[in-house]
């Protein structure tokens, strides 16, 4: 247990600090999902907009620090390659 203030003071910022990158986590997944989801339909304009809406979101993680710049470029890349796939 934390007896310091400071020590206490981190613990309560931590607590706020993971809520909020748990539900911005959670909203970068769902947005994958819906182009997943579009990709495994076969629709391809609607997996291109699933994919426009998920960009700003992702990189969105990377500048708030929840994910590395490499892995949501990553990502981005191999949906877009699968999009381009698509007939």
């Amino acid at each position: 247990m934390a007896h310091t203030v400071q020590a206490k003071k981190r613990i309560r910022q931590l607590v706020k600090s993971t809520e909020i990158n748990r539900t911005r986590m959670s909203r970068i997944r769902t947005y994958m999902q819906n182009v997943e989801h579009a990709i495994q339909s076969g629709d391809k304009p609607a997996a291109q907009e699933a994919l426009k809406v998920f960009q700003p979101e992702i990189m969105r993680g990377v500048t708030k620090g929840v994910l590395h710049l490499n892995m949501a470029a990553r990502r981005i890349s191999r949906l877009n390659k699968r999009i381009k796939a698509l007939s």
